[in-house]
């Protein structure tokens, strides 16, 4: 019996992916709680693992991570009660395990690595200016060759990844993240159920107004809809639906 080729430069030796998620923070504008979402870290785990690749798990200040309540299938809410990769991820002990137990970003040794996965959630808009680790291994894959992906709101990453020369990461990349139309969207559905005032938003700034800003190519595919876009060795998933998708382009970008 042959075991599959997993690396194409080296049979031996598995792929290693870092996928990061957020730590909680509190939301500025809102006052929630808010931290990581569960299907951008569940959805690509399972796509990664199914390859045969080992992925670890970081968050920029280690320790146990908490999910965003509605990213949760069995949160009343009932918004992700179909996620059914995410509940047999948070239902098996080992695998739930990996979310308390997180090893620091700094931690992430580039070299050992061939991706970094950074998955959204709504803590990164309110948490990732501060993450000034994270912002350095996500430069450090990319200028190293190595794939560096972000996902939905994980791209916050990218207001603030600038290259060793100073420019902006994504100058002149074509990248997606979650959309104005879909914020549009979480906004109106806050205020009809009187979870917010009219006209307060969810969000302190916009994933697609700040990467126009800084001289990104923003695409996406249309509201909720799965879509990823791959430039070169990036990577970005536009939004909770897109973990799979993101995770496929990853594969696709190692050459399998």
């Amino acid at each position: 019996m042959s075991l599959k080729n997993t690396n194409a430069v080296n049979p031996a030796k598995r792929k290693r992916i870092a996928i990061v998620i957020a730590n909680a923070t509190t939301s500025t504008t809102t006052q929630w709680p808010v931290g990581f979402w569960w299907s951008e870290l569940t959805h690509p785990y399972y796509e990664f693992t199914e390859k045969g690749y080992e992925v670890e798990i970081f968050s920029p200040n280690g320790g146990r991570c908490e999910p965003d309540a509605m990213s949760d299938p069995n949160d009343s809410s009932g918004y992700s009660a179909t996620d059914l990769v995410s509940q047999g991820f948070i239902h098996t002990p080992s695998l739930r395990a990996l979310v308390e137990h997180t090893r620091r970003v700094s931690e992430i040794d580039v070299a050992q690595f061939d991706a970094i996965v950074v998955a959204g959630g709504q803590s990164p808009m309110f948490s990732f200016e501060h993450a000034l680790e994270l912002q350095e291994k996500f430069v450090a894959f990319y200028e190293s060759g190595k794939v560096a992906a972000a996902l939905c709101h994980g791209a916050a990453i990218l207001k603030y990844a600038k290259l060793s020369n100073g420019d902006y990461l994504v100058k002149n990349k074509t990248v997606t993240g979650f959309a104005n139309v879909e914020e549009d969207f979480a906004d109106q559905a806050v205020w009809e159920y009187g979870m917010l005032p009219q006209g307060q938003h969810i969000m302190p700034w916009r994933i697609e107004d700040a990467l126009k800003e800084i001289g990104a190519n923003y695409i996406q595919a249309g509201m909720w809809k799965g879509f990823a876009v791959r430039d070169g060795n990036l990577v970005t998933g536009q939004q909770n639906f897109s973990g799979a998708e993101t995770a496929r382009a990853v594969i696709a970008a190692l050459g399998e």
